[in-house]
């Protein structure tokens, strides 16, 4: 049980149609697949969420050849360097680039034991898991017309009700004027009478700003705001304001304890350095009264990984996010989840549940390669000039 060999691939999967937030739009996710082969002839998979780490996962590889996949903690001292932070090393990144191999590990091991990785994380507490509907703008892409109005989100979201009785909905604001964007929310609401709405800002309201946007929106019941300010301080100021919680995908337990702000963590399986280190904090969150969720992104590698993570521990209790419905491709056998009734199955074969498709993996490796990383919609208007109102 031995590690014998690394492998870690960048690919791009594509969304169907770009998708618009406060930051700009996006076309497709960049990130890179880990392989690690063990002596004994499995081979456990795992994902870096943060674009082509390929390199960072490589240069690890002579460190853990012949570590037994079992010691995570002996992976970890030889990987990491035992301090929070250096002016050389950007310790972030190689957290993240571990955090891929770790999960390749759980994976080899658990598909060694021939079990699903709950077991190896103390069993499962749920067998199915719960997720958000995700909604923006889109703008039209290749065999997709796009939502390119306050109407066309509203009816896309009552389309996700319809076909999938999705039951919580999560999107993005601070993207277009205000007064389009509360048209939106007013026109979801409508169509997704009493479900749970979930709105994503990503940071880009100053504190003035937030309290006027959310005195508004909250005419419609608002759950949750995430990020609806750039730190914790701002968001602590807001907290008399509105009576929905606040969710962030900035880390820092210290702060949120001592400020009350936000309510919820939400983050990935590799910002922290991996499963071990995301279960170990997800406990100190359950400590604290401090919610815990996933955020979506990434490939059914690491999706199915938080799945399974999802299942053993049971303070994850509200929907986590996903964007499964917008991917235009994948690299596993089994395809990209698709929830039904707010929720998918958690994959119940041994390690993650899935098995990589190599023609898929290569597939998305020369999209990788002949597009770059996080490509932007090509051809067609300009962002600004999908959205002008006549």
């Amino acid at each position: 049980m031995k590690i014998a060999d690394i492998r870690a691939t960048p690919v791009n999967i594509p969304f169907v149609a770009p998708y618009v937030f406060s930051h700009g739009s996006i076309a497709s996710l960049t990130k890179t697949i880990v392989e690690v082969d063990t002596d004994d002839g499995v081979t456990g998979l795992g994902e870096v969420a943060d674009g082509d780490r390929a390199a960072d996962v490589l240069a690890f590889r002579e460190r853990l050849l012949g570590v037994d996949i079992r010691e995570i903690t002996t992976a970890e001292r030889r990987c990491l360097p035992g301090v929070r932070s250096t002016p050389w090393i950007n310790i972030t990144a190689l957290k993240r680039a571990f955090g891929g191999i770790e999960m390749a590990m759980w994976d080899a091991r658990a598909r060694q034991e021939n079990v699903p990785l709950y077991t190896l994380l103390g069993g499962a507490v749920r067998s199915e898991i719960g997720l958000t509907e995700y909604f923006s703008y889109r703008m039209p892409g290749s065999d997709h017309r796009g939502e390119l109005t306050p109407l066309d989100v509203a009816r896309y979201c009552g389309r996700m009700v319809e076909e999938f009785n999705s039951d919580t909905f999560e999107g993005k604001v601070g993207s277009v004027s205000l007064d389009e964007e509360v048209e939106m929310v007013r026109e979801i609401r409508a169509a997704i009478g009493d479900r749970k709405l979930q709105l994503d800002a990503n940071g880009a309201w100053t504190v003035p700003t937030a309290r006027h946007a959310m005195k508004r929106f909250d005419a419609y019941n608002i759950h949750y705001y995430e990020d609806p300010a750039e730190t914790y301080e701002e968001m602590a100021q807001l907290r008399h304001f509105t009576q929905a919680s606040f969710s962030t995908h900035v880390i820092d337990l210290e702060k949120v304890v001592r400020l009350r702000a936000p309510d919820t963590i939400v983050t990935n399986l590799v910002e922290l350095g991996g499963i071990r280190r995301t279960v170990e904090f997800i406990r100190a969150c359950e400590n604290f009264d401090i919610g815990f969720r996933f955020h979506s992104g990434e490939t059914s590698v690491a999706s199915a990984a938080y799945l399974q993570v999802s299942a053993a521990m049971e303070h994850i209790r509200e929907p986590s996010q996903t964007l499964f419905r917008w991917y235009g491709d994948d690299v596993v056998n089994e395809g990209t989840f698709k929830p039904m009734n707010g929720v998918v199955p958690v994959p119940d074969g041994p390690g993650l549940g899935v098995t990589l498709d190599a023609k898929a993996l290569k597939r998305c490796h020369e999209r990788y390669l002949s597009e770059g990383l996080f490509p932007q919609g090509k051809g067609g208007r300009p962002f600004r000039d999908h959205f002008t109102r006549s």
